[in-house]
């Protein structure tokens, strides 16, 4: 079983495992403590920025819908006003230098996919770097909030705002710590936060009640919708209604951290579906998104990013886009004025 397949049965679906890696979740747990309360006390820095920041992230390993949320945020920050920009971490990106600034065009392969992905549908500055306070200098000048992406465990850059996202579908898996579990910190986490949104739920004060109550308190969670807007060619740009092939037979490419999340969005679309999933990052070649068979292929908008100077003309990408409700708008916008007033 490969490695990858085997960290999802042990972290979702129950594998013995699970509880022979428990002991070594336990120092993990230690670990983080031991990080957070370094940067508490000083003996680690923790950088400020003379703008406002705003960090998304999530508790667990893999994707939960950070990006979209990240876009959706901009959008919302320029609807009010503001001047947005983000920083975001790179990965996969082989830059010898960072931090990089991401242009629409900007090489995947150097600056990593998903910062492309942020500035073609962010619409605003973007740079990459592993050191989020330095990216954000960069910023400084053009933007006046900062949205952090991915950035939750990266304390080294101070916050205004923490937002956390769940994945309504996967959860926390068995909610244990690595490598026993997904979790990068403990569900008590949730707690310091300022705002919680779970992706593909209903949201409601109740949504964190099996996650241990006496560490978690109950408090508002905001739902979030990711929904398709249309099918594009990868080859000319050419857009579709994502209703348009109700009933065709596709082959569905996505190289994410939860393939099954896009298969079953397709699936919902009238789509009978042939998946093909990469692992997460997964740096694309031409073999992997051409057959035999003349069938019409889709694939997510971040794996689009790396594919397309090879895409041909039956290659397709789908884009979506985040709903939130208007409380939740309300309320950030009332925490990020409260930042900025402080």
């Amino acid at each position: 079983m490969p490695l990858t397949d085997l960290a999802q049965a042990i972290w979702y679906g129950g594998h013995p495992l699970g509880l022979v890696l428990a002991p070594l979740s336990w120092l993990y747990r230690v670990c983080v403590a031991l990080r957070r309360a370094a940067y508490r006390v000083g003996l680690r820095r923790v950088s400020r920025c003379t703008k406002p920041v705003v960090v998304v992230g999530n508790l667990t390993v893999g994707g939960a819908g950070k990006t979209p949320l990240v876009v959706w945020l901009v959008e919302c920050l320029r609807r009010h006003g503001y001047r947005p920009g983000i920083v975001t971490r790179g990965y996969g990106g082989e830059a010898g230098v960072w931090p990089q600034e991401v242009r629409t065009d900007s090489d995947p392969a150097v600056v990593g996919d998903e910062p492309v992905l942020l500035s073609r549908r962010g619409c605003c500055p973007v740079v990459a770097g592993p050191d989020r306070y330095r990216a954000a200098q960069v910023l400084l000048e053009r933007c006046d909030v900062i949205v952090s992406d991915d950035g939750l465990q990266h304390l080294a850059l101070h916050r205004d705002l923490e937002i956390a996202v769940i994945d309504a579908v996967r959860r926390f898996g068995n909610g244990r710590l690595l490598p026993a579990g997904p979790l990068r910190e403990p569900l008590s986490r949730l707690a310091s936060v300022d705002l919680v949104v779970e992706n593909g739920g209903q949201g409601g004060t109740d949504v964190i009640r099996d996650l241990a109550p006496h560490r978690v308190p109950r408090r508002a969670v905001y739902p979030m919708q990711c929904r398709a807007l249309w099918l594009r060619s990868l080859a000319d740009d050419h857009a579709l209604a994502a209703t348009a092939w109700q009933g065709r037979v596709v082959h569905a490419v996505a190289g994410i951290a939860h393939p099954e999340r896009f298969f079953a969005t397709l699936a919902a679309l009238g789509f009978e579906v042939i998946p093909h999933p990469y692992p997460d990052h997964h740096r694309f070649a031409p073999g992997d998104i051409t057959f035999a068979d003349g069938l019409p292929l889709i694939m997510t908008e971040k794996d689009a990013v790396k594919c397309r100077r090879f895409a041909a003309p039956g290659h397709w990408y789908l884009p979506i886009a985040a709903h939130l409700p208007p409380e939740f708008e309300q309320r950030f916008i009332e925490l990020l004025r409260s930042e900025c007033r402080g």
